[in-house]
């Protein structure tokens, strides 16, 4: 088991904890939070232990799990990797892509694996289809959220929608090439609604909304490929997908025929795979074990969320 270390301990951080002091794949070593009655608090109530410094429980661990505000996501790291232990953080990796890029390096020198938090990578509805997104051409994403202070001290482009940049530049084999976009602030400093359309070089073209201030949540994201719809639902954690294929010479009588102006006739039928219940979170702390102990690649890459970020930070460059 890997002896690891939780920094930060708030609403993520005790889940993270939690699931940690459970997993058959770490041993919770403790936490360490900068406000020192919060952490007094967790220790007693949850029997983790609790670390003076951060350099105290880099010393105990092998890995360090950092569930904090992502403007310290930076400085923290670059001491997590340059004692030379393996590093989780939470998404966005980090406040600018440049500062992605040097933990990157600082990863590579020391020569420790990293894994950002892109948490709908292994959301069971995501998982369910991934395999079956094979050159998508047009892709939809909603990412509605009520009302939360929390979050809000960063724009909703990175606190919303950059899960769905992440986990379509997964499956859009393709550079960027333009994007234009529009954001609103309504109750935050920040944008607290937007839109953008990201189109790719090879034709690709995926039109994203995320909102902090809608009345219902919805998480919702569609992918149009030549002669399949693929329909994820994040929230609810069901998918569905849609094939065409060419019309048999004897269709039974309730199959669904379409013919288009030319007269090609096609088939529509579901083929909806069935989706494996898990918990996201704990699954994709346990994954990166994994790629420790087997030294393989974690699912989502340092340089992955870097992209993730870059492309987020261009989403608001662009309003």
């Amino acid at each position: 088991m890997l002896k690891v270390g939780v920094l930060g301990a708030g609403h993520l951080g005790k889940i993270h904890l939690k699931l940690l002091n459970q997993s058959g794949k770490f041993e919770l070593v403790g936490f360490f939070d900068a406000n020192e009655e919060n952490a007094s608090k967790i220790e007693e109530e949850f029997g983790y232990k609790k670390f003076s410094s951060l350099d105290n429980l880099i010393a105990k661990v092998e890995v360090v799990d950092v569930v904090t505000p992502t403007l310290s996501h930076f400085e923290v790291a670059k001491k997590v990797i340059s004692a030379g232990k393996h590093l989780f953080i939470e998404k966005p990796i980090t406040n600018t892509f440049e500062e992605a890029q040097e933990l990157i390096a600082l990863a590579e020198k020391h020569k420790v694996k990293g894994q950002v938090g892109h948490v709908e990578r292994f959301n069971p509805a995501f998982q369910a289809v991934v395999s079956r997104i094979e050159n998508p051409m047009f892709i939809e994403a909603h990412r509605l959220a009520e009302f939360n202070p929390r979050g809000t001290d960063v724009p909703v482009v990175l606190d919303l929608m950059i899960h769905d940049i992440d986990a379509i530049l997964s499956v859009v084999k393709s550079e960027v090439k333009s994007i234009n976009a529009s954001g609103v602030s309504v109750i935050s400093e920040t944008p607290d609604i937007a839109n953008a359309r990201i189109e790719f070089e090879n034709g690709c073209v995926a039109n994203l909304t995320a909102s902090r201030i809608s009345l219902k949540n919805m998480r919702k994201s569609r992918f149009f490929q030549r002669d399949a719809y693929i329909s994820v639902d994040f929230l609810e954690k069901k998918c569905e997908v849609v094939k065409m294929k060419d019309v048999p010479e004897n269709p039974d009588d309730y199959a669904m025929i379409l013919q288009n102006a030319e007269g090609v006739k096609k088939q529509i039928y579901f083929d909806n795979p069935s989706v494996a219940p898990n918990n996201a979170i704990l699954q994709e702390l346990e994954t990166f074990a994994d790629a420790i102990e087997n030294n393989t690649e974690p699912i989502v890459t340092l340089e992955q969320g870097a992209r993730a970020l870059k492309v987020a930070n261009q989403v608001i460059a662009s309003f």
